[in-house]
């Protein structure tokens, strides 16, 4: 069964045009103009129940507006959604059983009064037994390590005590699915791998169903299996962040160390043919650059690892930060064309195996 089955999701805002001057703004008081802004432009995708899914793009992007959708806080104007098998704007009282949200720059907790308080409120909000209430908070508090903190108004936290607060509020109620719209952010290394732990460990546990949306692409790489980019509302990349690194990455940078000096030449000439730069760091290292569109990084190993005495080689591969900056700044109609002609030919190998195996 599907989580998230979006379909053809449109989002349009009618946005007042202000015009200039004293007098422009009298007759803004009469009579407004309006323009038309497309935040979400016909995407579709479907995420299956367990899979961690990041869903990442620049800020204006339509990510939060399309997490506001899946959540029933707005609207489509056009499109179908459906979430946990629900419609989620039209369906609220079932549909919010079945998930959890944690904003990470909104509170879903009571400002002035004791955490275990807020968890509480939120018991009856959800309609939780008190059996499942206190069996699943004992193990939020012990997993999220907050036995400390129950008692203290939420306006003394820390952020990362606060966010680690969100999450525990957002799970009381065993939802299915959860969503996190930037649950790290501010948060130091140290929380931030501890929140990442035991997101992992839920989805492991129990199958939760997480949307992650968040500019911290550490986040994507250290829980995501997929990855869905968004840009100006569209959707120009839906796959694994493996495939993103393999067929986007320039390339990979081998560092050799050698047990005494580095002949460049030699290492030139034994590549050679091959479309890879060479560059010597320091007396007994060097570092070669093989694009990963061109050449093989086992091809060039295969050539030089027995031509000296090698110490150490290091592999440094384009950081996923880097690829994903290109990509914007590549341009969207240019990444799209890219997309579709990797799509093409992802759909011709998969033809040219169905026939092999027939």
């Amino acid at each position: 069964m599907l989580a998230i089955d979006v379909k053809n999701l449109h989002k349009k805002f009618q946005v007042q045009q202000n015009r200039e001057g004293l007098a422009g703004a009298f007759r803004d008081l009469f009579k407004r103009e309006f323009r038309t802004i497309s935040a979400v432009k016909d995407i579709s995708f479907q995420i299956p129940q367990g899979e961690i899914c990041g869903y990442i793009g620049e800020n204006g992007a339509g990510k939060s507006t399309t997490i506001k959708m899946l959540t029933g806080i707005l609207v489509p104007t056009s499109g179908h959604i459906r979430v946990n098998g629900f419609v989620p704007f039209k369906e609220r009282e079932a549909f919010v059983r079945g998930i959890g949200v944690v904003f990470g720059q909104r509170s879903q907790l009571w400002w002035d009064i004791g955490v275990i308080e807020s968890f509480r409120l939120l018991r009856k909000v959800y309609r939780v037994s008190e059996q499942d209430f206190k069996q699943r908070l004992d193990e939020l508090v012990e997993r999220l390590q907050l036995s400390d903190i129950l008692n203290r108004p939420v306006r003394k936290l820390s952020l990362g005590q606060r966010m680690r607060c969100e999450l525990a509020a957002s799970l009381l109620h065993n939802p299915s699915i959860l969503f996190l719209d930037e649950p790290t952010i501010g948060l130091d290394i140290m929380v931030k791998t501890e929140i990442r732990e035991f997101l992992k460990s839920m989805n492991k546990r129990y199958g939760t169903t997480i949307l992650l949306t968040t500019h911290d692409l550490q986040d994507i790489e250290a829980l995501c299996s997929r990855v869905i980019m968004l840009d100006d509302g569209s959707i120009i990349y839906d796959g694994s962040l493996e495939e993103l690194k393999n067929r986007w990455g320039r390339g990979k940078e081998l560092v050799l160390q050698y047990a005494s000096s580095v002949n460049l030449p030699l290492l030139q000439e034994l590549t050679e043919g091959l479309d890879v730069e060479w560059s010597q760091e320091n007396e007994r290292t060097a570092r070669v650059w093989v694009p990963s569109d061109k050449t093989n990084v086992s091809e060039v190993l295969g050539r030089v690892v027995g031509a000296a005495d090698l110490e150490d080689i290091r592999i440094i591969e384009t950081q996923t930060d880097d690829i994903v900056r290109e990509i914007y700044k590549s341009g969207s109609a240019a990444v799209r064309e890219k997309v579709a002609e990797l799509a093409s030919a992802q759909d011709r190998e998969l033809v040219l195996e169905g026939s092999k195996d027939s």
